[in-house]
């Protein structure tokens, strides 16, 4: 069984209680952050991880409440004695703009760095990204106002799938994603360009016939919080919830 937890749940502005969205998938052998903000080391300590565990990074697109803590987690772990390699997945434009970063950093010149494999994903519907005897990945292109990535993670032990919107308005693209998904985690930032409301949620949740919805990447500062359940319930007809800083999910 593994185990989706959430480190972040909040759009672009965080406040004390919810930070930028992220999160982590855990499996036995596997470890994968999917985006990077803020401190993720101490973000994985609060969730009894240790960032010796990880082992795969997916970076959904390069807009700073999804990728600023990069520069400092793969400082973090140098700087704490990690050997083995992380591997990093992004659309083209995500991983070059994030090499050019590091490179600011002079990040060629820290000594005994550990490896890092970057591994550019095509802009093409429901790209295998990784397939291991754990997950099986798969990257959609959304609609979002850069290039952006939605995934699809199946889970091969107990046939298992999460499915993951990121910043997109409603899009074909993640009805397939998300097709028959156990758990649909959906933005619910508002109902305005690159972006989906919490029906709008709803309604994709519905039409790929998933199983459960779990709304992330809202306005945790200024949005009616029972609201946004109460608007992906009329389009949605499954479990509707929130996805919460540190909510823990068996899949």
């Amino acid at each position: 069984m593994a185990k989706l937890i959430i480190l972040g749940s909040s759009s672009a502005i965080p406040n004390t209680k919810h930070a930028n969205a992220h999160f982590v998938v855990k499996a036995e052998k596997k470890c994968i952050l999917v985006d990077c903000v803020g401190s993720s080391i101490v973000r994985l300590e609060q969730v009894g991880l240790d960032f010796r565990d990880l082992t795969d990074l997916f970076l959904t697109h390069f807009h700073p409440d999804h990728v600023s803590g990069l520069p400092l987690l793969l400082m973090n772990m140098w700087l704490l004695g990690r050997q083995q390699i992380l591997h990093v997945y992004g659309l083209h434009s995500t991983i070059d703009k994030a090499e050019k970063m590091m490179a600011l950093f002079q990040w060629q010149n820290w000594p005994d760095f550990f490896p890092v494999a970057f591994h550019r994903l095509p802009a093409e519907e429901m790209t295998l990204a990784l397939d291991d005897d754990e997950f099986r990945i798969f990257t959609s292109p959304v609609q979002h106002l850069i290039p952006t990535m939605g995934l699809r993670i199946e889970i091969l032990e107990n046939e298992k799938t999460i499915a993951y919107s990121c910043d997109t308005e409603p899009s074909p693209a993640v009805e397939n994603l998300a097709a028959g998904a156990d758990v649909l985690l959906h933005e619910a930032t508002g109902e305005t360009r690159g972006h989906s409301s919490a029906a709008q949620a709803g309604d994709v949740a519905h039409k790929a016939q998933a199983k459960s919805l779990y709304l992330i990447h809202y306005d945790a500062r200024n949005a009616d919080l029972d609201q946004l359940l109460i608007d992906a319930g009329q389009t949605f007809g499954g479990k509707v919830a929130l996805a919460t800083d540190f909510m823990e999910i068996d899949v």
